[in-house]
């Protein structure tokens, strides 16, 4: 599993989104990822700097992309893009491209998100006919959204009156299924990174066990406590070891970040 489809998470709350005011375009989260001692690879998360039209609406073209290095990419390599076209206005997503290959394991899906339709057409070949109306077509309820445009819809929601101990989530439609992603409120923690000391919110990803993970906190994300809500700090354990992803940079950010004064 590529450690960018755990990072993202959104809110049980029937909030409408209000304005975008934690993110703009041309941001880029570059992550190192560790598996147990091992420095395996690198991830990125970025903001495309120009804007683009998909179905005649103005849209955010995000990617995330990761890539094993160094000793590890000699025995497991990984290759892995995602793509999503998130509405402007809505920040619900319009297509979203995934293309995975992890130890020549690949898997390429293209899907297209009708809203008003209420349904998503995936194209599992990822050939230039994925943006056609050609494909299975899924039922999808109101809101739906992908695995990246949750994460950018959750990071714009109000979370005052959400106390710790609460479970919160969004519907998700990934890997052919609708996913409702949860999280658990946890706690509040400062973590050190390479930018110095971040204030961050500590939150419990709920995550199906038996799969990779034995318990389904096994996996813990801190998030920087301001308006940004950028993630600062993965950590999972799961069946066969234990893999961290911490910020290793970040760039033009929509508002200043939680650092902790020295």
């Amino acid at each position: 599993m590529f450690v960018l489809s755990i990072f993202f998470f959104g809110s049980l709350y029937s909030q409408s989104h209000n304005s975008n005011k934690a993110f703009k375009r041309g941001e880029v989260l570059t992550y190192r990822v560790h598996y147990g001692l091992i420095d395996a690879g690198e991830a990125t998360i970025a903001i495309a700097k120009d804007s683009i039209r998909f179905n005649n609406s103005p849209c955010y073209h995000v990617v995330g992309t990761g890539n094993s290095k160094n000793a590890f990419d000699w025995f497991f390599k990984v290759r892995d893009r995602y793509d999503s076209y998130i509405d402007e206005q809505t920040l619900l997503p319009h297509f979203f491209m995934r293309r995975v290959n992890e130890g020549g394991f690949i898997i390429n899906q293209d899907y297209r998100f009708n809203q008003t339709a209420k349904s998503v057409n995936v194209k599992r070949d990822g050939s230039d006919e994925a943006r056609s109306t050609k494909g299975k077509v899924f039922t999808i309820p109101n809101s739906t959204h992908d695995i990246l445009s949750a994460f950018y819809y959750a990071r714009n929601l109000n979370l005052e009156g959400v106390k710790m101990g609460d479970i919160i989530t969004i519907q998700t439609f990934f890997d052919e299924e609708l996913f409702p992603m949860k999280i658990k409120i946890v706690g509040k923690e400062v973590i050190n990174t390479r930018a110095g000391k971040i204030r961050c919110i500590k939150i419990h990803p709920l995550i199906q066990q038996g799969r990779v993970f034995k318990e389904e906190d096994d996996l813990t994300l801190w998030v920087s406590d301001d308006k940004n809500r950028i993630p600062v700090r993965l950590q999972a354990e799961i069946l066969v070891g234990s893999i961290k992803m911490d910020i290793k940079s970040f760039s033009n950010l929509a508002n200043p970040i939680a650092l902790v004064n020295k």
